[in-house]
């Protein structure tokens, strides 16, 4: 007769994301159920192992069959539905939620969206565990990239302005020691890369790992929203909170961020060695691992 205990899987949201797809790979690393949720699951491509399910944080009657049976819970939420998804994981039986925020409510700019989804995660009585991200190192590809890939140019009008870019799988890595350790719950971490560098330098870094010269074109700041704007993507979405023209709440006229050499040095932001006692990776060793996305 079989005594064994199922093991009951663990829902990640935004699973074909950056962020999502290595923690999903993660979970099946240390012998785990993951059920990565997508709205368009038949494209997904996720790693061998993982269980792909339909589901869509905007629609939350869509979220049954996704949550039916798990115990844990990666959640990249929306303010508008978030107080509904975390009533249907707690019927489901999930019981402790990892919410993906961002630094932006550490550093008190962020008050009506990472801000609303961390609050109703934290009021609704299931276990839970903040990860609050700094500067994605990816922005500089979603930003940059088109325009290096196109004629090695990065336009920028805030060449000095320092930051401590973090690797995906930096973020990935406090996720998953959220999901193992049960000792971490209760915990908000926000996370940054282990190097200030300025935008000028990020720049470099990239030139050096693609082993090509890159211009630098500085710019004003409405030059560069027009010209992110007319890029489109996620540069033409964010240009006007990023180059001062509105705050993180969509705030027009308010500029949260200081576009200099400011960085952070308040003991609130973490590397991930200082987390979890991992070496965490430098913007060198990101910019090394995605050369091929900027050629």
């Amino acid at each position: 007769m079989s005594h064994s205990k199922k093991i009951s899987p663990v829902v990640v949201t935004g699973a074909t994301g950056a962020i999502g797809r290595l923690v999903v790979a993660g979970l099946l690393d240390a012998g785990h159920l993951a059920r990565g949720m997508s709205r368009h699951p038949q494209r997904a491509s996720l790693p061998d192992g993982a269980d792909v399910v339909f589901g869509d944080l905007d629609a939350p009657s869509t979220l049954r069959h996704a949550f039916d049976g798990a115990a844990q819970l990666v959640l990249i939420a929306v303010p508008e539905t978030v107080g509904a998804v975390v009533s249907r994981a707690k019927q489901a039986g999930i019981g402790h939620v990892v919410v993906v925020s961002s630094a932006a409510v550490t550093a008190g700019y962020d008050t009506e969206y990472n801000a609303v989804v961390e609050q109703t995660v934290m009021d609704s009585g299931v276990d839970w565990s903040i990860v609050r991200p700094g500067e994605f190192a990816t922005n500089s590809l979603l930003i940059w990239g088109p325009s290096i890939k196109a004629n090695r140019r990065a336009v920028e009008p805030f060449p000095d302005q320092a930051g401590h870019p973090v690797h995906e799988a930096d973020i990935a890595d406090v996720v998953l020691a959220n999901l193992l350790d049960p000792c971490r719950r209760g915990r908000i971490d926000t996370i940054i890369g282990p190097d200030s560098l300025t935008k000028r330098e990020q720049v470099a870094v990239i030139a050096e790992a693609i082993g090509e010269q890159i211009t630098l074109d500085e710019v004003s700041a409405e030059q560069a929203r027009g010209f992110y704007r007319a890029q489109g993507g996620f540069a033409a979405a964010n240009a006007d909170f990023l180059f001062g023209f509105e705050s993180y709440d969509g705030v027009e006229g308010i500029a949260d961020e200081p576009h200099d050499t400011s960085a952070p040095d308040d003991d609130a932001y973490l590397t991930l060695e200082q987390i979890t006692a991992t070496p965490a990776r430098t913007f060198r060793q990101w910019a090394h691992d995605h050369a091929p996305d900027f050629i």
